[in-house]
C-alpha cells in the first residue's frame, strides 16, 4: 500500500510539473517560415445578459428570444477538445465559467484542468464579463477584472492566467482600458469594433496592428500590442457550423456525391484569406471561428475545422502562395507576430482612443453613452457601496463566513460592467434583471457593513439601515421616528465633509455631533419636481433635513444624534428682489428674473456670463430612409429636417435662501425641472435636474425625444473640448476631427458626441479660463459650438435601431415613462492659479465617485448623554490622512490571512505644479488603526501574479526611439524599503499584504 501510494504521489508530482511546463507559449502550434500562417481561433462570444438575462442565457431558457445555452457550450466543448490534442478553444467571461465550475463534479473539473494545463483551452480577457469601455469607471473595471482573474487563479494557477485581452464586442475602445490591460501584464489586446472609416484606412495602409499607448502620464509602461479583427468576430461567411448557422458541413470523402472540401477550401482562401494578408504586417492572419453563443454543437465545429486544416495544409499552395492553417489562441497569435516582426511594428504609435464608433456614415453608436441613465446611476452607487463594504470588512477583520455576502455584490457589479449592461443596450426585462442582481448584492453587503459597524459602535448589527430612495426623498426610518442616529462613513483616504440630506416629517430637529456640540441644520420643502413624480414614491414626507457632517475621518465614520423638537425651522420661499446667490466661499450665480434662467456664474475670483437651458433632439425614426439607422439603444441620430428644439425659453422659479444651502428651483415644462444649488462650504454650483415622464406620440411617422442640458458661455474654446477616459486622464477632442485620420462628417451632432464618465470641460487659453461640468453617472456629451457644453440626460426612442435588441428604447416604470434625476457639478477658474482648477475638479470628482455613505439606526437610549456613554460615535481606519494626490483605491479581504491593497496617484502629469509630482507613501505598521502589516508583496494590477514574475512581450512602433520617455515612464521600484511606496502621476500599484489584527 505504501509503495502504491508513493507511486501515485510521484505520478501526481510529474503530472503537475508537466502541466506547468506545457501551458503558455510553449503550447502554441509552431508557425512556418515562408508560409501564410492562418491562426484559427475557436471561440464563443457569450454575452452576460443582452436579449435574455444572465440565467436565461446560461441555462438555455426563453429560447423564443434567442436559442442559446452557455452550460451546453461548456459541456460540449469539454468533450470535443479532448478528442484531438491539436484542437484549441478560448473562454472569456469568468462569470459563466464560475457558474459552470460550481456545478461540476471532480471528474469534469479535472478534465478541464488538464486541458488548461496543456494549453488546449485558454482564457482570454478573463474578467467577470467583457466590460464596456465607454461608460464604465476605471475602479469598477479593475474590480471586475481582478475578481474574474482571482477565480481563474484559484482554479488553475499559472496556466489559467490570461495573457491577452479579447475585447471583440465593445462599441469603441478607451485609452484607460489599454492602460489597464498593460497593468494586468497582458501582452496584447484584440479588438473587434472600430470606426468603419478608421478601419478602411487601416486595411489600406497595413496598420491593423499597432502599439497603443494607454496613458500619456505613464508612457511606455502602458504601451500594448493591439490588433483589430479583419472582419468582426464571426467566422467567415460560409464557415459557421452550429445550431445557429445554416452553412453546409465540409465533406472530404471523395467518393461521396456531397464532396465539397476542395471547393470550400478554395473559397476559404480566395474570399477570406488572400486579401486579408495585405492588411497585416507579418505572415500571420488571425481568423475567429465562432460567433455569438457558438459551439452549442462543439463537435460539429471542430470536425469541420479539422477537415479544413487537413485539406489546406496537405495542399499548401493556392495561387502560388503557401498556407499553413493552425488551431490558435489570441496569445499564440500575438507571440507569432512578435517573433516575425521582432517586436517592431511599422504603424504609428497610437495615442488617442477609438471613440466615437460608427458602422456607417449615419450610424454613430453614441446614444448608449446615455441610454438607461437610472441604471447607470444605480451602477455608480453600487461601486460606491462595494468599496465601503470591502473596506469595513477589512477594517473590522470580519470572519470568512461573511465573505459570500461580499462576493454577491462583487459579482453583481462584475455583471454590470458587461458591454450590454451598463451601456443600456439590453432589453428592458434584462435591465430589470440587472437591477435585481445589484439590489440583491447591495442587500447582502448591508449585512457585512452592519456587522462591521456593530463591532465598532456596540450596536446590534440588524439595527443599521441604508436608504437608497433618498433620491426621491423617501426614507421610512427618518420619516417615522422622532429620533435616529446618522452614521456617516468616509471611504476616502483623507478628511472630508459631507452634506447630509434626509426626508423628514417634522419642522424642527436638534442634531448633536460626536463631540457633544450642536450641529447647525436647515429644513427645506421637498422640490416640486420630486413631489410630482407620478408613481413609485410612497411617502408622506414633504420636508428635507440638511446638515453638514464635518471632518469625517479617513476610512472612518462619525455618528450624529438627531431628535425631533418643537418649533418651526422650515426655510420659507424668498420673495426678495435680489437675484444673486453666493456662499461663503465666493461661489455663486445670478438669475435673470425675466426668464428665470441662470445668466452668470462666479467662483475662484472669476465672473462668467452663462446661460443654461434644456433642449431635446428629435430622434430620427428613419421614416422613408431605410438605409440609415434611427435613434435607438445604441445609435444617436437626430432627425435631419428638425434635429433639435428648446424645451422652453423661460422657467418659472422660486428661491429658498439659507445658511447652509440656497436653492433656485426652476420649472421648464411638465417633464423638466431643476434645482440650482450652492452649499455653504462647497466649491461648485450644483444643477440638480429631474426629467420625465417623456410622453412620446406613437402615430407614424413620429420622433423620439432625447433631452440635453446645454451650458453656453462666452469662452473661445477653438473647437476643442476635453472628456475623461473612464474617470481618469483627459482626452482632447476637436470638433469634426479625429487624430488618426481625416473624418467625413455627415452627422454633425452624433459624430461629435463622446462618453463622459465623470467630466467634460472647455478652455479659453487666451483668457486663461477653464469651465467644467462633472457628472454623477456616465452621459454622452459634446461641445458643438465654441463656448458650449451639452450633456444628454434621458432618451426615449420610438423605433429600434436594428442592432439586435429588437425593441424601442422607451423605458417604463409603474406603467409610465420613467423619471430620471441627476446632478451636474459646475466649476470655473483660471487654468494657472493656486489652487489649480484641476485640483478642485479632481477633489469634486473623487468625492462624488466615492461619496460618504449614510447609515441610519434608531437609538434605544432616551438621551444623547446615555447614547454617547454606550456607543462610540467616531472611528478612523487611518492614523493620519494621506496626501491629496494619493488614494487607497482598494482595501479588501483576499485570502484568509491577507488583504488586497491598491494605492493610486490621482493626478495626471503636468496637471498641477505640485500635486502632479511623484509622491511616497509610508505604509508603516501604525498607518492603519485596526491592523498592522506583517508583509507586503507587489503584484500586477489584477493581483494574480507577482510583479517580479511578469515579463511582457516587447513591442515598439518603428517611429519610436529606444530612449523615448524612459526618464518619465520607467516603472517605480517595487518598494523603496519594506513599507515605503513611490507613486508617479496616474500610477496604480497593487499589493498583497499579510495583516495582524489589532482588534
Amino acid at each position: 500500500m505504501r509503495t502504491r501510494f508513493s507511486l501515485q504521489l510521484l505520478a501526481l508530482i510529474v503530472t503537475l510539473v508537466q502541466c506547468k511546463s506545457n501551458c503558455g507559449y510553449q503550447s502554441c502550434h509552431p508557425i512556418k517560415d515562408g508560409y501564410i500562417n492562418v491562426h484559427l481561433i475557436p471561440h464563443s462570444h457569450d454575452d452576460v445578459g443582452w436579449v435574455k438575462t444572465v440565467d436565461q442565457f446560461y441555462y438555455g431558457t426563453n429560447n423564443f428570444d434567442y436559442r442559446a445555452s452557455v452550460q451546453t457550450i461548456y459541456d460540449n466543448v469539454l468533450k470535443a477538445v479532448q478528442k484531438n490534442k491539436q484542437r484549441r478553444f478560448i473562454y472569456v467571461e469568468s462569470a459563466f465559467f464560475w457558474k459552470w465550475w460550481q456545478e461540476q463534479n471532480e471528474s469534469e473539473r479535472n478534465q478541464l484542468q488538464q486541458l488548461v494545463n496543456s494549453g488546449q483551452i485558454e482564457f482570454a480577457g478573463g474578467g467577470w464579463s467583457m466590460n464596456d469601455e465607454a461608460v464604465v469607471n476605471y475602479q469598477s473595471v479593475i474590480d471586475q477584472m481582478s475578481w474574474g482573474l482571482k477565480k481563474l487563479n484559484d482554479s488553475f494557477g499559472d496556466c489559467g492566467r490570461p495573457k491577452a485581452g479579447w475585447q471583440i464586442d465593445p462599441f469603441g475602445h478607451s485609452n484607460e482600458m489599454a492602460s489597464i490591460f498593460a497593468g494586468l501584464g497582458y501582452d496584447g489586446v484584440i479588438l473587434g469594433r472600430i470606426d468603419y472609416e478608421d478601419k478602411s484606412i487601416r486595411l489600406e495602409n497595413r496598420s491593423m496592428e499597432m502599439v497603443w499607448r494607454g496613458s500619456r502620464s505613464l508612457g511606455r509602461q502602458t504601451d500594448i500590442f493591439t490588433t483589430t479583427l479583419y472582419n468582426h468576430y464571426d467566422a467567415p461567411a460560409g464557415f459557421c457550423f452550429d445550431i445557429l448557422c445554416e452553412d453546409s458541413n465540409l465533406v472530404d470523402d471523395p467518393y461521396s456525391p456531397e464532396y465539397n472540401i476542395d471547393v470550400k477550401a478554395e473559397e476559404f482562401i480566395s474570399e477570406h484569406i488572400k486579401d486579408s494578408i495585405k492588411s497585416f504586417q507579418t505572415n500571420n492572419v488571425i481568423v475567429p471561428m465562432g460567433r455569438d453563443f457558438a459551439y452549442q454543437e462543439a463537435e460539429t465545429w471542430f470536425r469541420n475545422i479539422d477537415k479544413l486544416i487537413k485539406y489546406i495544409n496537405n495542399h499548401e499552395t493556392f495561387e502560388g502562395k503557401k498556407y499553413n492553417l493552425l488551431y490558435s489562441t489570441p496569445s499564440c497569435y500575438i507571440a507569432a507576430v512578435q517573433k516575425q516582426s521582432k517586436g517592431i511594428l511599422t504603424s504609428p504609435l497610437k495615442l488617442d482612443d477609438f471613440f466615437p464608433y460608427a458602422t456607417d456614415p449615419h450610424a454613430y453608436w453614441t446614444g448608449y453613452y446615455t441610454s438607461r441613465p437610472t441604471l447607470k446611476r444605480y451602477e455608480r452607487l453600487g461601486n460606491n457601496f462595494l468599496q465601503v463594504c470591502k473596506q469595513l470588512f477589512a477594517l473590522a477583520h470580519l470572519p470568512s463566513e461573511f465573505e459570500p455576502r461580499l462576493d454577491s455584490l462583487r459579482e453583481a457589479m462584475g455583471v454590470m460592467q458587461h458591454h450590454d449592461a451598463i451601456t443600456g443596450t439590453e432589453k428592458e426585462t434584462v435591465a430589470y434583471d440587472y437591477a435585481r442582481l445589484l439590489h440583491i448584492g447591495i442587500n447582502d453587503c448591508e449585512n457585512v457593513t452592519s456587522e462591521a459597524l456593530s463591532y465598532f459602535t456596540n450596536i446590534e448589527a440588524n439595527d443599521f439601515n441604508t436608504c437608497l430612495l433618498t433620491n426621491i426623498s423617501q426614507c421610512a426610518l427618518t420619516e417615522t421616528h422622532d429620533k435616529f442616529v446618522v452614521t456617516v462613513y468616509n471611504p476616502l483616504s483623507r478628511l472630508v465633509s459631507k452634506y447630509v440630506r434626509l426626508p423628514v416629517n417634522g419642522n424642527s430637529f436638534s442634531i448633536t455631533g460626536p463631540d457633544g456640540n450642536n450641529v447647525h441644520s436647515q429644513i427645506l420643502p421637498t422640490p416640486i419636481g420630486i413631489m410630482n413624480i407620478p408613481s413609485g414614491r410612497q411617502t408622506s414626507a414633504s420636508l428635507e433635513l440638511i446638515f453638514e457632517a464635518q471632518d469625517i475621518p479617513p476610512l472612518g465614520f462619525k455618528s450624529f444624534y438627531v431628535q425631533k423638537k418643537n418649533g418651526d425651522d422650515v426655510t420659507r420661499e424668498d420673495l426678495s428682489l435680489d437675484f444673486s446667490y453666493f456662499n461663503g466661499k465666493g461661489v455663486g450665480f445670478t438669475i435673470d428674473p425675466s426668464t428665470g434662467l441662470v445668466d452668470s456664474l462666479e467662483m475662484n475670483n472669476v465672473l462668467l456670463e452663462l446661460e443654461q437651458k434644456f433642449w431635446f433632439y428629435n430622434g430620427s425614426d428613419s421614416f422613408m430612409d431605410f438605409s440609415s439607422k434611427p435613434s435607438g439603444a445604441y445609435v444617436f441620430r437626430p432627425d435631419t429636417l428638425s434635429p433639435i428644439k428648446k424645451v422652453s425659453d423661460t422657467a418659472a422659479f422660486e428661491v429658498y435662501r439659507g445658511d447652509l444651502v440656497t436653492e433656485v428651483r426652476q420649472t421648464f415644462s411638465e417633464y423638466v425641472s431643476q434645482t440650482v444649488r450652492i452649499y455653504a462650504n462647497e466649491k461648485f454650483v450644483e444643477f440638480d435636474w429631474v426629467i420625465g415622464p417623456i410622453k412620446t406620440e406613437m402615430n407614424w411617422p413620429s420622433n423620439g425625444k432625447e433631452v440635453i442640458s446645454r451650458f453656453t458661455t462666452s469662452l473661445n474654446s477653438e473647437s476643442t473640448f476635453y472628456t475623461d477616459s473612464n474617470g481618469r486622464e483627459l482626452m482632447k477632442r476637436q470638433r469634426n476631427q479625429r487624430p488618426s485620420w481625416n473624418v467625413t462628417v455627415l452627422e454633425n451632432e452624433s459624430s461629435n458626441y463622446y462618453p463622459v464618465t465623470s467630466k467634460i470641460l472647455i478652455r479659453d487659453e487666451e483668457a486663461n479660463l477653464e469651465f467644467a461640468v462633472l457628472t454623477d453617472r456616465a452621459e454622452g456629451g459634446s461641445s458643438l459650438a465654441d463656448g458650449e457644453i451639452e450633456l444628454m440626460l434621458l432618451r426615449s426612442c420610438v423605433t429600434d435601431d436594428q442592432f439586435g435588441v429588437n425593441e424601442a428604447l422607451m423605458e417604463v416604470a409603474y406603467d409610465l415613462p420613467i423619471v430620471a434625476r441627476g446632478s451636474h457639478y459646475v466649476t470655473l477658474g483660471n487654468i494657472e492659479s493656486e489652487p489649480t482648477i484641476a485640483s478642485i475638479e479632481n477633489e469634486i470628482a473623487t468625492q462624488k465617485l466615492l461619496d460618504s455613505w449614510i447609515f441610519l439606526s434608531v437609538p434605544t437610549e432616551t438621551t444623547f448623554a446615555d447614547y454617547e456613554k454606550a456607543h462610540p460615535m467616531q472611528f478612523s481606519g487611518l492614523k493620519k490622512s494621506l496626501p491629496q494626490n494619493v488614494h487607497i483605491m482598494t482595501l479588501e479581504p483576499w485570502t484568509k490571512s491577507s488583504y488586497l491593497l491598491r494605492l493610486e496617484h490621482v493626478f495626471e502629469i503636468e496637471q498641477d505644479s505640485t500635486l502632479s509630482e511623484p509622491v511616497t507613501v509610508d505604509l508603516k505598521q501604525d498607518l492603519f488603526t485596526s491592523f498592522e502589516l506583517k508583509s507586503i508583496r507587489e503584484t500586477t494590477l489584477g493581483a494574480n501574479q507577482w510583479l517580479k514574475d511578469n515579463k511582457r512581450l516587447n513591442f515598439k512602433s518603428a517611429f519610436q526611439s529606444d530612449e523615448e520617455d524612459l526618464s518619465k515612464t520607467k516603472r517605480s521600484n517595487a518598494l523603496n524599503n519594506e513599507f515605503s511606496v513611490e507613486l508617479k502621476p496616474m500610477e496604480i500599484r497593487t499589493f498583497i499584504v499579510e495583516v495582524v489584527s489589532k482588534l
